[in-house]
């Protein structure tokens, strides 16, 4: 294949699924969960989770754990035990976090699936910066308390990841052609460059850079500069000419981005896959490529 389908690997249901099964926890031959179970409401483990980590106390996080039978733990290097969960999240010196909660259900009596994006200030480097992990969390009550059977989660990334893939960045039937025209159209009436932005709803790193679009900083210098333009590639069958009118090759994945001036001139190709793993960039090298090409 011209480039490899990117499924959300990390989404929130993926997660919980697959860590469901693996504990034992679930199975096929029982009812999943529905509709009227997936209020996504406060859980309070979570909650002291979460002070846990924000305190830096490992002690008070490791006991949030299963001992019997041992917590799960898959991280994006693979397995390991919860003592390297707790390292990870102590590690980050987490100054402020914010929970973004996606799924909170229980499938069975006694057991609790959650899954969320934390936003997080981390003081971890000599400047504090803002990262973001997306987590599942299995939870079994043992006894009286309850403790983290199985979890799964991504490596943190400087950008805001997309928990709902769902959204027609691509809308289909759209004629490309005409697209790029109107926008010419106006960025000549509004002294602005055209961002040609090569995608495919299918695309997770898609959806990261619209995401990214989105933030008030990128924002800031996107609006005023740019008229953007999302031409849908399909799966390396749509609208090949004007990647190739534009010297963007498929073969280096997308996104992929050309940027035009006022009058049509090409003045920027991306040659060598530089956003087809939007999900490692950050916010910073955005702004700095939109810098970089405003009029």
């Amino acid at each position: 294949m011209l480039h490899r389908i990117r499924i959300a690997t990390t989404t929130a249901m993926a997660i919980l699924l697959s860590a469901l099964a693996a504990s034992g926890q679930w199975a096929p031959g029982n009812a999943p969960p529905t509709a009227a179970h997936t209020a996504q409401a406060a859980f309070a483990p979570v909650e002291q989770w979460k002070a846990a980590v924000l305190a830096g106390d490992a002690a008070k996080l490791r006991a949030l754990y299963s001992a019997t039978p041992a917590a799960r733990v898959v991280q994006p290097a693979g397995e390991a035990g919860a003592e390297t969960d707790v390292a990870f999240w102590i590690g980050l010196k987490a100054r402020r976090m914010k929970i973004e909660l996606v799924q909170s259900e229980s499938p069975q009596a006694g057991v609790q699936q959650v899954a969320f994006q934390a936003d997080i200030v981390s003081g971890a480097q000599t400047k504090p910066q803002t990262v973001y992990v997306i987590d599942g969390q299995l939870w079994q009550k043992q006894g009286e308390q309850w403790r983290i059977v199985a979890t799964q989660r991504s490596a943190p990334s400087k950008l805001q990841q997309p928990l709902d893939t769902n959204k027609q960045i691509y809308v289909p039937g759209l004629n490309a052609h005409e697209e790029i025209a109107h926008a010419l159209k106006l960025a000549q009436q509004q002294h602005k460059r055209v961002l040609v932005v090569f995608g495919a709803n299918w695309c997770y790193d898609c959806h990261v850079l619209d995401k990214a679009f989105q933030r008030p900083d990128v924002t800031a210098v996107l609006k005023p500069n740019y008229e953007v333009v999302h031409v849908d590639v399909g799966q390396g069958e749509k609208n090949q000419d004007i990647m190739q009118q534009y010297h963007v090759p498929m073969a280096k994945g997308i996104p992929a981005i050309a940027v035009l001036d006022s009058d049509g001139k090409l003045l920027y190709s991306q040659q060598g896959g530089e956003f087809e793993k939007a999900r490692v960039l950050g916010p910073e090298d955005v702004i700095a490529f939109l810098n970089k090409w405003k009029p």
